[in-house]
């Protein structure tokens, strides 16, 4: 691992999504369905405009196999019965710093990196909450998006490879990128967690 990747690790630990109260109570089955629900929406946005950060680094490969995670988490949706807008100001701050990042090379591989070394994780962890606690919600068809997410684990290394080919500039812009994001995606799951 480079000096550089670790630097990036350094940051996503910070905000280790899976340690988030919101991901916690998932696995542990004491969060309320209407509150998977709320989540479906509001971060739907967001999964549906990963694509374009693929599109942006030229692998368009994966830009098509984020479009089809985005029909997967469609279903999802529909078996929580979450059919609503984002509402919450720092869903549509993910969303913001998405766009933003998805719009050039450096930031989208900060990006990226931050969201993609975390999925196999993060989605084993509530696959297992999903099949433990709301199966008779969620079913195996609602599933699936967290089932690929939790084998998928080639991206990080070749965006890990694209990182460590910046020019220092280049890198400077991920790794705040990386920073940003990783932050978005702790508040965001901050605004579906706690309520008025």
């Amino acid at each position: 691992m480079s000096s550089r990747i670790d630097e990036l690790d350094a940051i996503v630990r910070q905000f280790d999504l899976n340690e988030h109260p919101f991901y916690i109570e998932w696995r542990a089955g004491t969060l309320p369905v209407n509150r998977l629900a709320v989540y479906a929406d509001e971060w739907a946005p967001f999964i549906a405009v990963v694509d374009q950060g693929w599109d942006r680094l030229g692998h368009a490969e994966y830009a098509v196999e984020e479009r089809e995670h985005d029909a997967l988490w469609s279903h999802f949706r529909t078996a929580l019965g979450a059919a609503s807008q984002m509402t919450r100001p720092q869903s549509k701050t993910l969303l913001a710093v998405a766009q933003y990042a998805f719009a050039s090379v450096p930031e989208s591989l900060g990006a990226l990196y931050s969201f993609e070394v975390q999925q196999p994780v993060t989605a084993s962890s509530k696959l297992a909450g999903l099949r433990e606690h709301y199966a008779g919600t969620v079913d195996a068809d609602a599933q699936q998006y967290f089932v690929e997410h939790a084998v998928e684990t080639d991206e990080p290394a070749m965006l890990a490879a694209l990182i460590d080919g910046l020019s220092d500039g280049d890198f400077a812009r991920a790794r705040t990128t990386c920073a940003v994001f990783s932050a978005a995606a702790w508040g965001a799951l901050d605004g579906v967690y706690y309520t008025d």
